[in-house]
């Protein structure tokens, strides 16, 4: 497995940001694609090409894109109908700077059946049927529905194009879900993971707490363990979303995770 990191996590500008992922020893970094000069209006071949030729340059690579819109595929309409062409565009891009993963959001899976899931399924099963097209995946983050209707929903669309950003921290935080099983259960389908940590402070209402690499929830030996147990080699990106201090926690995340690898 790899270490990466969310370069918004740095909130430094983005050149800076991998400068200072390189200088932590990071292999890779991921991008957010839907603001800033990472959308796909913005980034023209040549300047993705610049792009890709700094990360490397930098002795590291792009481990994913972020497609993360903030708006649920509970219902179709015009506002979802563009998110889904524009992540379309996302992914094609990605490809262009040599990673085939975009990680985003659909929303929370209904545990029955109704119209909302059939419409989500719908939406979904278009994105999937796409970037099986172009040998790519949309990668759904965990945490929103427990592991297990997740796979349940993933099974039904007959399309292997949507696959699971496994975030461990989410499970812990907003479902009380245990990520080492998490990962056993939705073997068939991880193909990138936020490395995080957290805890859950109430289940009703949900409320919780993000904390720094193994102070939470996350039994990372464990969890660690399960990856290797399903073949994953693929990225650890770290994610900080709170704090004062983004660069030292994410330096202290990245030796804490080389000291477990």
């Amino acid at each position: 497995m790899k270490i990466g990191v969310l370069l918004n996590s740095f909130r430094l500008p983005p050149k800076e940001a991998v400068v200072r992922a390189a200088q932590l020893g990071i292999e890779g970094v991921q991008a957010y694609a839907v603001r800033g000069e990472f959308t796909p209006g913005n980034m023209t071949v040549e300047k993705a090409r610049e792009w890709l030729d700094f990360v490397k340059s930098h002795g590291m690579v792009f481990s994913a894109l972020c497609g993360d819109f903030g708006v649920p595929f509970t219902e179709e309409n015009e506002k979802t109908r563009s998110i889904v062409e524009e992540s379309k565009r996302i992914l094609d891009m990605a490809l262009r700077m040599e990673c085939n993963v975009v990680t985003t959001h659909i929303g929370t899976v209904p545990a029955e059946e109704c119209e909302k899931k059939e419409t989500m399924r719908r939406i979904c099963r278009e994105l999937a049927e796409y970037a099986d097209s172009i040998g790519a995946y949309f990668a759904v983050e965990t945490g929103p529905e427990k592991a297990a209707l997740l796979a349940e929903f993933l099974d039904s669309l007959g399309a292997k194009g949507l696959r699971v950003n496994f975030d461990p921290a989410n499970l812990v935080m907003c479902v009380a879900d245990d990520p080492v099983k998490g990962v056993h259960t939705l073997k068939d389908y991880i193909v990138h993971t936020h490395a995080k940590d957290g805890i859950q402070l109430s289940a009703d209402p949900v409320k919780y707490e993000e904390v720094p690499l193994g102070k939470g929830g996350v039994a990372w030996k464990e969890y660690l363990a399960a990856l290797r147990d399903i073949g994953y080699d693929g990225f650890l990106t770290i994610e900080r979303e709170v704090g004062e201090k983004p660069d030292e926690d994410i330096a202290l995340a990245a030796g804490f995770l080389k000291g477990l690898l």
